[in-house]
């Protein structure tokens, strides 16, 4: 016989909503007999405006002292929920305090052991970023007068000819660092090469144009980030076509 699954247990023992605080000073026993010095979470209410949240390991106690704190007068309805389990107690009260901000919590929730994903999203943006300007760096050179045949500095080969058409038909960033000094490139669909406003047909002459002297392998030069995210040089891409 196939054994019954059981559903996660419930966090949540009981809850009290909208009770006014009159009700508590004045029915203090039949609160205190249904609340049994129980622990968990409460909220403090004035006028149906969220006003405070705390962590309780006796309940009863602690909205009494509230009535008589520098809370006192500044709330007039509150919640109880009453947790079983304790372990992430204080994560709880912590993801409330920070979602609601609210007034009467002068300190933010702690999250100790959460990872603050902010500086990856803005690197990602940024990232982001430098890729839609080479696009729109890219559209402006195609609007550009036609038939008019630009200077292109590096080798020059025969239209069509140029060594890294294909490898990244929407474009792509690729990036190089030379004495302590970061640089960046936008390669187009057709392998044409934009550097600080000047066209290449090859790596090597967009690779050369940041080297003080001499000749440089620009396939072994310049680096894109592949699918992971990881800079690896372009003579990878070279490779995998042979």
């Amino acid at each position: 016989m196939a054994k019954k699954k059981h559903g996660a247990r419930p966090i949540i023992q009981g809850h009290l909503e909208k009770v006014s605080s009159r009700v508590f000073e004045r029915y203090q026993k039949e609160v205190t007999e249904l609340v049994k010095q129980g622990q968990g979470v409460y909220a403090l209410y004035r006028r149906d405006k969220l006003y405070y949240i705390g962590l309780a390991s006796d309940l009863e106690r602690r909205i009494k002292w509230h009535l008589k704190d520098k809370h006192k007068g500044k709330w007039d309805r509150f919640n109880l929920y009453m947790i079983k389990k304790t372990d992430h107690i204080r994560e709880v009260e912590s993801l409330l305090i920070r979602i609601a901000d609210p007034e009467g919590n002068k300190l933010r929730g702690k999250l100790g052991g959460s990872k603050n994903l902010g500086r990856a999203l803005d690197a990602a943006i940024k990232q982001r970023q430098d890729e839609e300007r080479g696009i729109i760096f890219e559209q402006r050179e195609r609007g550009r007068k036609k038939g008019k045949r630009k200077k292109v500095k590096g080798r020059t080969k025969r239209k069509g000819e140029r060594p890294m058409k294909g490898y990244f038909p929407k474009g792509k960033m690729i990036y190089t660092s030379y004495k302590g000094k970061e640089y960046k490139a936008w390669v187009s669909g057709n392998g044409r090469i934009k550097f600080q406003n000047n066209m290449y047909d090859t790596p090597s002459g967009a690779g050369k144009a940041i080297l003080d002297k001499g000749a440089v392998d620009g396939w072994k030069f310049w680096k894109y980030k592949d699918k992971n995210g990881e800079l690896v040089y372009i003579n990878q891409l070279r490779k995998k076509r042979r």
